[in-house]
Parts: structure tokens; sequence; C-alpha cells
């Protein structure tokens, strides 16, 4: 999830929605060992790849982050253990209103882009970790008109191992 969050930088998120699968397929199924193992052969031949964003920098950025991302693992257990712990294991649950009411990232996000910088990853920003952390459901931000607002609001999901 991270992996696609980061490839979104600057683009809409429907572009990298639309390009999932060819993701998968061409990072391996976003196995972090074998990403983590790419080398300049392999980055060329992904920077051929029309089926992802053919950007040099998030690609590199990329093997950066899983081989971050095994260190992650090695030291925590689970990245599930480490990105958990910043939200105590339990979704935080917000009100809001309307969508132009939830933010595009929070004091929160600012901490954990700011931990994920200093262990090595990159196109971590705090606006890409906020999206992340909404992906894989640490924080509930559908309005609460919305049916899925509570729809399992104190659940942790099997999220981001």
């Amino acid at each position: 999830m991270l992996l696609l969050e980061g490839a979104q930088a600057g683009l809409s998120w429907i572009t990298i929605l639309k390009k999932r699968e060819n993701y998968r397929k061409a990072f391996d199924g976003f196995n972090a060992q074998a990403v983590a193992g790419y080398d300049r052969r392999k980055v060329k031949q992904l920077l051929s790849n029309e089926g992802i964003v053919r950007n040099r920098l998030k690609i590199e950025g990329t093997i950066k982050n899983a081989r971050a991302f095994i260190e992650v693992q090695r030291e925590f257990g689970s990245f599930d253990r480490y990105i958990w712990r910043f939200v105590d294991g339990r979704p935080i649950v917000n009100g809001w209103k309307s969508l132009k009411d939830i933010p595009a990232k929070t004091p929160l996000s600012d901490v954990i882009s700011r931990d994920l910088k200093k262990r090595g990853f990159t196109f971590v920003g705090s606006t890409i970790c906020y999206a992340f952390m909404q992906a894989v459901g640490m924080v509930n931000d559908h309005t609460i008109r919305c049916f899925l607002h509570q729809k399992h609001p104190h659940r942790r999901p099997r999220a981001a191992s």
C-alpha cells in the first residue's frame, strides 16, 4: 500500500488505481524481499514498463523503501506492529460533517512521515502518510452521514504487514 501511495505522489489516485495490477506484476506481487534485491538492470526494465508510472525517482524510491521496510520488520517484528503503534493499535475515528472538512495531513501524519524518513524511506511526505493511514484503516475519515462511518469503527483491520 505504501508503494502505491508513493507512486501516486503528484498524480490522481485513479491513475494509480487503474495501474494497480500492473504494479503488482511489475513489483513481484509487492514482495519486499524481491524488490529490495532489484538492480540497475531491473530499474531499466521497469522504466520501459508502460503499465506503471515510469519515473526513475519513484522506482528507485520503491527499491529503497523495500530495504527500509525489511529493516523495520527486523526491528519491530512486522511493519504492522511498527505502524499501528502510532495509534495505539486502534483506528482514530473522526467525526467529519462533510468531505471538505477532511484534512490532507495531520500532526500525527507529520510524526509518521518524519519517523519513516529517519528510517530511510522516501516518498513518504505527510500527505502520503495520511492517505496511507486512511487506506489501511488507521484513521476513519468517513463523514458522519456515511454508512461506513460506524462500520467496525474500533476494530483493527488486518493491515499493512
